[in-house]
């Protein structure tokens, strides 16, 4: 046991340092500070390898230091400055906004929030959902990028159903830890995404199966059958094999918003997690190798007729059961990997 315990402390270690180096390019020559907690295995997993690959920052312990004393080391912090929230939770400083306020100020910050929603077996995946393989994130994702912003139009198959994307695709986004072309530095850890949407969204029609969705405590949940989801201008108009807790979801979805739509398109990189993989919060299996979706109006990065930006209420992830993915008439997905050069 102790011995697993220092192999993953020591991996730990090793994939923050790289994160630091290669994603943050941090050096001696600016100043760091780590906000952390002690509540979950994985948050003092992560608050000793940060103190190990970051010997020089300051530590603060949230729950043993006040509010006041918090904000005065983060305000004493100059641009390109680094800082790292290691959270069970998620830290509230009264009205102070943390990563919001501190990019403004263009310091760069990595957040690791809800990690006491990961079980203690869950722990050795989100420990490898840290490793940043440099060469693999920055060339798929690119190439994924500039095959979403020149295609006609794609189709997902999961298990011979098929969903079309009878239009061209929103500019797509990047969470591939390359910030240069960004106004901000950092988000939420692990990473490893490129998402998108049809820019006609009545354009998406037919059917597709989803394995797992994210329930109303933000965790995944997995139905023993893949639930099937019957979409038609858009919209989810019928649905076969599914669950009370995921009817829970779309009830919610139609009782806030009238209908229940598709927008977002979630191309997951993250190897670390796969179908049979997983770990429980969402927004962390989000970046799962594989294609999620969102239900719901709410998708503030693309702005369409009919929805306002932060119009919406519901934006729920729900992961398909993929077997391939195709841009126009290219192959981009199969076997469970990117095939995308």
């Amino acid at each position: 046991m102790q011995n697993l315990q220092n192999s993953l402390q020591e991996k730990a270690k090793q994939n923050i340092k790289s994160i630091i180096e290669d994603v943050f390019e941090h050096t001696e020559q600016e100043n760091a500070i780590v906000v952390y907690d002690t509540n979950s295995l994985l948050s003092n997993l992560l608050y000793i390898a940060y103190k190990e690959a970051l010997p020089s920052a300051s530590f603060i312990d949230f729950n043993l230091t006040e509010p006041q004393e918090i904000l005065k080391q983060l305000n004493a912090l100059k641009e390109f400055d680094f800082v790292a929230l290691i959270q069970s939770k998620n830290f509230r400083l009264d009205a102070f906004r943390i990563r919001v306020e501190l990019f403004k100020r263009k310091i760069k910050v990595i957040e690791h929030p809800h990690l006491s929603r990961m079980s203690d077996d869950e722990v050795p995946c989100y420990i490898d959902s840290m490793f940043y393989d440099k060469k693999y994130y920055r060339k798929t994702g690119y190439a994924l990028q500039a095959k979403i912003d020149s295609a006609k139009g794609g189709v997902i198959e999961s298990d011979g159903d098929l969903l079309h994307f009878d239009s061209a695709f929103e500019s797509a986004k990047l969470n591939i830890g390359d910030y240069s072309k960004m106004a901000n530095s950092g988000g939420q850890f692990p990473i490893g995404e490129v998402f998108t949407e049809a820019k006609d969204l009545e354009s998406v029609h037919g059917r597709v199966k989803i394995f797992i969705f994210s329930d109303i405590s933000y965790q995944i949940n997995r139905p023993k059958t893949p639930a099937t989801l019957i979409i038609e201008k858009g919209q989810v108009i019928a649905t076969e094999n599914t669950t009370p807790a995921f009817d829970e979801i779309l009830d919610l979805i139609r009782e806030g918003e009238g209908s229940v739509w598709v927008r977002e398109i979630g191309f997951g990189l993250n190897r670390a997690f796969s179908k049979t993989r997983t770990v429980c919060d969402t927004g962390t299996y989000e970046r799962m190798c594989g294609v999620h979706l969102s239900l719901g109006r709410k998708h503030g990065m693309y702005g369409k007729p009919g929805f306002k930006r932060g119009d919406g209420k519901f934006h729920i992830d729900v992961f398909v059961d993929t077997k391939s993915v195709m841009l126009d008439n290219e192959v981009i997905f199969k076997n469970d990997r990117w095939i995308v050069q």
